[in-house]
């Protein structure tokens, strides 16, 4: 019996890890035979979970959705950070979840063994927040487009473009980002024919679902720095290849994803690309770093620069 329970444990776990699996693969991961997977397989179902099952050579499995939650399996680091992600929430950018997560956090931390919660204490007690978000987004709203990402659903809505113009959108959702301030939602608009980044909290709450679609080819492999490039240079009229002397991570720290992209060049600099709608506050952004730099691109921003420095130093002329 204590094996068969165990037993029934690990596949659960499998069955949470990953949405579809095949017969002939839960079998050799779980070590027995295929009649003794179906009435495995029936045991979880009569305890709540909602199995859901094909037959023929490419028949398997999946755990699908019920009428009621059933208990969920984590391991310890995963519970570590659902805990940390719970206590967190409140000061996040998702409106609407602070209840919910104090709630979720006093049962999760009330089964957690004292090792894991000596963790979370810990963990907890060295994170401060820097700055409380700029703008906040329902979580009903993040919910839907992820589950839109995850099914391959096409989205229809109403959006607000940076000056405020309102227009309508269908596109084929890919992935959420967010940047430490905002989401973005990454997704192939199919008006414009190409690529786009927006705002999750300029997109109009009332989503609807569209056909289904085929996942295509994402704009970039690193989603974070396409984002980044998106909302820090692409808005722009002018744009700027710069490189700065300081290491990454002190630049970092002063730069967020969304007012620039960073590439590490040595231990010593980096190259920051950035814009702005004027030249004078490109020459600003520079300059509030408090570093050397050195202009690539463009090169009316080096004729600029060298216009406001004999600027400065007639100012100085005493």
């Amino acid at each position: 019996m204590l094996q068969t329970s165990a037993r029934l444990l690990r596949l659960l776990s499998l069955f949470q890890a990953r949405r579809y699996w095949s017969g002939a693969e839960l079998s050799e991961r779980l070590e027995i035979t295929a009649r003794t997977l179906r009435r495995d397989v029936d045991r979880l179902r009569s305890l709540g979970y909602p199995v859901h099952s094909t037959s023929g050579t490419a028949g398997g499995y999946q755990l699908g959705a019920g009428a009621t939650l059933p208990p969920l399996l984590l391991d310890d680091e995963e519970a570590v950070a659902v805990a940390v992600g719970l206590r967190t929430s409140a000061s996040g950018t998702v409106a609407g979840i602070e209840e919910a997560s104090v709630r979720a956090l006093l049962k999760l931390e009330q089964v957690l063994p004292s090792r894991l919660r000596r963790r979370v204490a810990a963990l907890n007690a060295f994170i401060v927040p820097m700055t409380r978000a700029t703008s906040t987004v329902d979580a009903k709203i993040l919910s839907a487009i992820a589950g839109a990402c995850r099914d391959n659903d096409q989205l229809r809505f109403g959006y607000l473009s940076h000056e405020g113009a309102p227009s309508t959108r269908t596109v084929e959702p890919h992935r959420l980002v967010y940047t430490g301030h905002r989401w973005y939602l990454v997704a192939w608009d199919a008006g414009r024919k190409d690529w786009r980044t927006f705002r999750v909290d300029r997109i109009d709450p009332k989503l609807s679902l569209g056909a289904r679609f085929t996942p295509r080819k994402p704009p970039d492999r690193d989603l974070a720095a396409y984002v980044s490039r998106s909302v820090s240079t692409a808005p722009y009229q002018h744009r700027a290849r710069v490189i700065l002397h300081a290491p990454v991570e002190k630049i970092a720290a002063m730069i967020p994803p969304t007012a620039g992209v960073l590439e590490v060049i040595d231990k010593k600099t980096c190259m920051l690309e950035t814009g702005a709608h004027s030249l004078d506050l490109l020459a600003v952004h520079l300059a509030l770093t408090g570093v050397d730099f050195e202009v690539r691109d463009p090169p009316e921003l080096i004729d600029h620069l060298r216009r406001l420095a004999a600027r400065f130093s007639r100012a100085c002329e005493v």
